[in-house]
This record gives C-alpha cells, sequence and structure tokens, in this order.
C-alpha cells in the first residue's frame, strides 16, 4: 500500500517531506491540487497524483503558477478544498491574481504552498514569497520539522474556512527533500461530501455565504484586514509555536522553518540548554504581538535566526518598537547586526559559531583538522563540470546556434530562457548563451533587442526556449515580438516534456498528469497562425540546422521561428533506446596532431567521449553513450564511426 493511503491513524512512516505535505492536504480532505513544476516543489503533486484515482482528487499540472491559483480558487470558490504548489519564482508569477484574491476572499479552504530554495541548490535565485504573505495580507505559516510540514498543511485548511482566506504555507529546500519520520492522523471519507456548487451573492453578499468580487475597494480591503485580525488572535494560541529553555534565558533565539532544526542542534552542540531560550515561530504573519511580547520581556537580548532575507527579524523590531515600555531595552542581533548572512544556506555549525561568540562559550567548530580531511576526501572525487546529458539534443543545437553565429559574423548574441538549456551559458553549451533572467523572458528581451536597428543595430538577436517555457510564458514574449515587428529568431527547443524536473506533461502532449487523452497544442501551428515565418528542425542534422539558421539571420526584418524537435535522451520515448553504436578508428585519430586540438572531447564535450591520454586518441564510453551519433559529423578526421542499431 502507498504510504500517503494508509489509513491506519497513529502509524508512523518515513516520508519526503513533500510527501508530508501531500499527505497533510489529503487528511484535510483536499479534492483539487494544482501547480508547476519546479524544484523543490514538484514532489507535492506527484504524490498527489498517487492518491487521485483512491481519492478522487483531481490534479493538475496547469501552464503556469498564476493559472494553477486560478485553478485552485475555483475550486475553493464552488466550496471545495484545494491547494497550489510552486517554488519561489512562482509567487512573483502568480502574484498579480493573489493580490485580488486576497480581496475577494475564498469559500472552501484553499492554501498555496511555495517551497524555497535558500542557497539556490537548484535554482538560480533564492527569491522568497514571504515577503507577499504581509504585502498582500494573507496568513503566513512555517513548518519547523517534517510532522509539522504535515500538521501545519492540514491545520491551513481549517484555517482558510475560518477567516475565508488563501492561506500561505512555506517550505524550504531542507524540508521538502528531506525525509523524516511522520505520524499519521486519519484520512476524511468523502463518499458523501456535498457536490461543488458555485453560489454568487454579489458585492454586498453575505462574505460568510459566498465569494465576493474584490470591489467595492473600501469594503473589501476593510474585511480583509478585519480578517487578519481575527488571524493574529488565533496565532496568541497556536500549538505551532513553541518554547523551550530557561524563564528568564540570558540569550533568547526567536527561528521558524529548517532554522528551527539548525538553533536545536547548535544550542545542544554548545551545551548552552541553561543559557538560551528557543523561541520557534510557526505562525509567522501577522506575528502574534502578546506570545511574542511576553518571551521578549523575559531577556534583554534576542537572537533572530532565518533564511535567507530578515523578514522576521524587521517585523520582531518594529514589533518590539512599539511594545518598548513592556518589555524594556532589548538587544536585537541578526542579519543586521552582521552576525548572520542575509544570502545562502544556515547550518548547525553556522548558528553555534553565533551563540558561542554571544555567549562567551569556547567553541572551536568540527573537530582539529576536520577540513583538512573533508578536502582530501572530496579531492579523491573526479572533477566534473556541469554538463548536458550523453545524447541531449540541446548540445547540438547550441553547436549549430555558436557555429551559424560564427558564419555570420556580426556579432549576434542569444537571450537564454529556464530549463536544461541554461547550461547553454557554460562550456557544455560553448558559451552560446549570454543571458538568463526568467522563465520567458528570453524571448521578452530578445524583442526589446529587436527594435534598436532604427539606432544603428545590426547584430542578429536569438531568443531560445523549450516548449514547456514556449506555453507558461515565452508565448506571451513571442506575441509581444510579432505583434511589434521586432528582429527575432525565436528557436524552439522542443524535447517533448518539462524535462528538467521529471517530464511533467504540458499542452504541447497528448496526456495530462492523470493521463487522460487532451487536445495536443502544437507550438508549430500556433507560430504559424501568427502569420509569420516557421521551419521545423533536427538539431541532430547539424549541417542543414547551421544552413538554415544563416539563412534565417539575413532576413530583412520580423520574428523568424525555428522549432528545433528532438525527444530529450532521458525521456521515456527515448530512454534506454540507441540510434548507433558508436567507436572510434585509432588508426584515423591524429590527437593533438590532427588540427583540431581534441575537437570532440575538449570542445563537445559530451561524456560518452573520453581523451586517452595513454593512446593520445579519443574512445567511446559505451556505458555513457546514448548513440546518438552527432560527435561522427564534428569530427574533422572522420575518425568517429557510427553503425546503425536494428
Amino acid at each position: 500500500m502507498d504510504v500517503l493511503l494508509d489509513p491506519r491513524e497513529g502509524a508512523r512512516h518515513l516520508l519526503l517531506g513533500n510527501e508530508a505535505i501531500a499527505r497533510g492536504a489529503l487528511e484535510a480532505g483536499v479534492r483539487l491540487a494544482c501547480g508547476y513544476p519546479g524544484t523543490p516543489a514538484s514532489e507535492v503533486i506527484e504524490s498527489l497524483l498517487r492518491a487521485a484515482a483512491e481519492r478522487k482528487i483531481y490534479v493538475e499540472w496547469s501552464t503556469n503558477e498564476k493559472l494553477a491559483m486560478e485553478v485552485a480558487a475555483a475550486g475553493s470558490f464552488a466550496g471545495l478544498r484545494s491547494l497550489c504548489t510552486m517554488k519561489q519564482n512562482g509567487v512573483h508569477v502568480g502574484s498579480d491574481f493573489l493580490l485580488h484574491l486576497a480581496l475577494s476572499g475564498t469559500r472552501g479552504g484553499m492554501v498555496v504552498v511555495p517551497c524555497e530554495d535558500p542557497g539556490a541548490v537548484s535554482s538560480i535565485n533564492e527569491a522568497e514569497a514571504r515577503m507577499f504573505s504581509k504585502m498582500l495580507e494573507i496568513p503566513l505559516l512555517e513548518p519547523g520539522d517534517f510532522q509539522e510540514l504535515k500538521d501545519m498543511v492540514r491545520w491551513a485548511f481549517d484555517l482558510s474556512e475560518e477567516i475565508r482566506s488563501v492561506v500561505m504555507v512555506r517550505s524550504v529546500t531542507r524540508l521538502s527533500h528531506g525525509s523524516g519520520v511522520v505520524e499519521l492522523g486519519p484520512l476524511p471519507d468523502l463518499r458523501e461530501a456535498p457536490p461543488p456548487e458555485f453560489r454568487y451573492e454579489g458585492p454586498t453578499g453575505d462574505p460568510d455565504r459566498g465569494v465576493l468580487m474584490t470591489f467595492p475597494l473600501d469594503q473589501t480591503h476593510k474585511r480583509l484586514q478585519e480578517k487578519m485580525e481575527r488571524v493574529r488572535e488565533i496565532f496568541e494560541s497556536s500549538p505551532f509555536n513553541t518554547y523551550r529553555g530557561p524563564a528568564n534565558p540570558d540569550l533568547l533565539v526567536v527561528t521558524s522553518s529548517a532554522c528551527f532544526l539548525h538553533c536545536r542542534e547548535a544550542i545542544s552542540l554548545l551545551g548552552a540548554e541553561g543559557l538560551v531560550g528557543l523561541l520557534k515561530l510557526g505562525t509567522t504573519w501577522p506575528l502574534p504581538r502578546r506570545l511574542l511580547g511576553r518571551y521578549l520581556a523575559s531577556t534583554e537580548r534576542v537572537l533572530v535566526v532565518e533564511e535567507v532575507l530578515p523578514f522576521l527579524e524587521d517585523n520582531i523590531k518594529a514589533l518590539a518598537a512599539d511594545l518598548a515600555s513592556e518589555i524594556g531595552p532589548t538587544a536585537f542581533f541578526g542579519k543586521a547586526s552582521g552576525h548572520l548572512p542575509s544570502r545562502g544556506e544556515l547550518t548547525p555549525e553556522k548558528v553555534a559559531q553565533v551563540l558561542a561568540e554571544l555567549l562567551g562559550i569556547p567553541w572551536e567548530g568540527e573537530p582539529g583538522g576536520y577540513e583538512d580531511k573533508a578536502l582530501d576526501v572530496l579531492s579523491m572525487v573526479p572533477n566534473r563540470e556541469w554538463t548536458f546529458c550523453p545524447g541531449c539534443p540541446h548540445r547540438a543545437s547550441f553547436w549549430a546556434i555558436n557555429q551559424a553565429l560564427k558564419l555570420d559574423g556580426r556579432k549576434g548574441f542569444v537571450c537564454g530562457d529556464i530549463g536544461c538549456y541554461t547550461l547553454g551559458i557554460l562550456p557544455t553549451g560553448f558559451h552560446t548563451v549570454k543571458m538568463v533572467h526568467a522563465m520567458g523572458s528570453g524571448i521578452g528581451v530578445a524583442s526589446g533587442f529587436g527594435q534598436l536597428g532604427s539606432f544603428g543595430m545590426d547584430q542578429p538577436v536569438v531568443a531560445v526556449c523549450g516548449d514547456s517555457t514556449f506555453f507558461h510564458t515565452g508565448i506571451n514574449g513571442l506575441v509581444n515580438a510579432v505583434h511589434h515587428r521586432a528582429r527575432v529568431i525565436f528557436i524552439l527547443l522542443d524535447n517533448g516534456g518539462t524535462a528538467m524536473t521529471g517530464f511533467q506533461p504540458h499542452p504541447g502532449l497528448p496526456l495530462d498528469a492523470l493521463g487522460r487523452e487532451v487536445i495536443e497544442l502544437d507550438p508549430v501551428r500556433i507560430c504559424r497562425a501568427m502569420g509569420i515565418r516557421v521551419e521545423v528542425g533536427d538539431p541532430f542534422d547539424l549541417k542543414g540546422t547551421q544552413q538554415l539558421l544563416v539563412e534565417l539571420m539575413q532576413e530583412d526584418g520580423g520574428v523568424q521561428v525555428l522549432v528545433l524537435r528532438r525527444a530529450c535522451a532521458l525521456s521515456p520515448q527515448r530512454k534506454s533506446r540507441t540510434e548507433f553504436r558508436m567507436c572510434v578508428d585509432e588508426r584515423r585519430c591524429l590527437g593533438h596532431s590532427c588540427g583540431c586540438n581534441r575537437l570532440c572531447t575538449r570542445v563537445f564535450r559530451c561524456p560518452g567521449l573520453i581523451w586517452d591520454e595513454e593512446k593520445g586518441v579519443s574512445r567511446i564510453d559505451e556505458v555513457i553513450c546514448a548513440g546518438c551519433g552527432v560527435c561522427a559529423d564534428i569530427c574533422p578526421a572522420g575518425a568517429i564511426l557510427r553503425q546503425e542499431v536494428a
């Protein structure tokens, strides 16, 4: 039996953090769940898909995060409990709708779970979503361990229905992708649940009965702030706010999220349980005023520990200023004081170092020589750079783009986007991509460059975008570029799925997340419907792709589209299948003396190609080689041979 569907109350299982989030939603009776794939959030929806059939849940990988919030809100408006998940960047994408949703209110419980990435472990930024809770005036909960991940998500649905507002529950990488033992609660019986029904009472309707529009603003905003006052009162007695330590600590540590685990371990490492009070806040916006005032009054020194920005620290200081007459003089330490960094992840050792300094406790950190020993071990690990997988079509695409730009000779450049092909900025992509920002921004920025011809700019402007990103927000940028006749070459790198995060479906595929047949939208037909030139090519046809790109660069104006189609080497349709069996003819391979200067291994950088230093020739690693055969086309000596596999 899938542990997510275990009906035994009190059963204990080792769960991935994102599985704990999914289980909490199931225990709350969630009926609709949406999201957009992005590490570290993807496994929440993937876990709920495992339970969808038995629990009769509608689960969707939406086209982008704004749409995920909108679909989830529809479920809430009809009285169903709904969940929406994404990584930190996604809240920024969905914030336009979220602002209005906070004002309109909800009906069935609705919970938004951003899984954030302090330290940018698997992201290109470590942006936060916490500020949106304060700016939009919605409750924010921050679980401190794996049990709370489940329990807090479940409680968040109750809170949402009590106050008729969306609730945000924030996770982070070390919780979402860590594992811990979780005690299960009961799964509700949904067989007698009433069918969904939308009821509309209009702008002046009863907020306890229906869904309101976001106007008139004075009424809706007043109602929202009244809700937040109710939330503040509820948070005063929340069981998710806990304290351990002496009644009057020498130092009070206030923390939340995964930093609670770091602080607890750091205090233990120092043996400072009798000196330090640890206040863990699970309800971080709005802050519980009386609760915090009580603990702030118990000490003269406070250390605030959090990731990444000083969200808690700034808000606690503001509250302390209001309570100055009650709590007395208080010294605060944290990010503003320079004791903790405002970027990157924290660790128990980093927290222990700060505690030792503030408490005057001698502490040398890890045992002597630990760092040297760790470096010795790491030195034995083979040095590997970031690279495309063997047989990846993006390597061939960037090779052709790079060569075409050189042939054109006008210093053309590539605006990149978010996906596996972001690696195009590195040697594995031949340094072809020159800039990367948000999803869909490649064509958006390129459309701006494409207007600069009137100022004398003659450089070819190229934008690359994956098929999933195209539907996410790339299509919007393309519409803008086409409408304004920007001079841009838009290259759609279509590898048949959302490859970077696990092949989740998108609108260009025939099946949805539940395995149902859906309408497959063809990017080629969509682009042609805009009235522009659209060509389709195979990235493994290096010569043909290169020639086509050179031709497109000679066009006078407007948007030109090239769709390069080849399934990802790890996709279900290509995985474990090879087209060619590759080998190197050592008699032809002349190594350094052939004039290519090890073009195949030093420049092309496919992991399946190995340089044999002893023999001075290249060779094929048959275990790694995906058999795409592209390397044979780049070898000037014709030493790399391919034999078609039946």
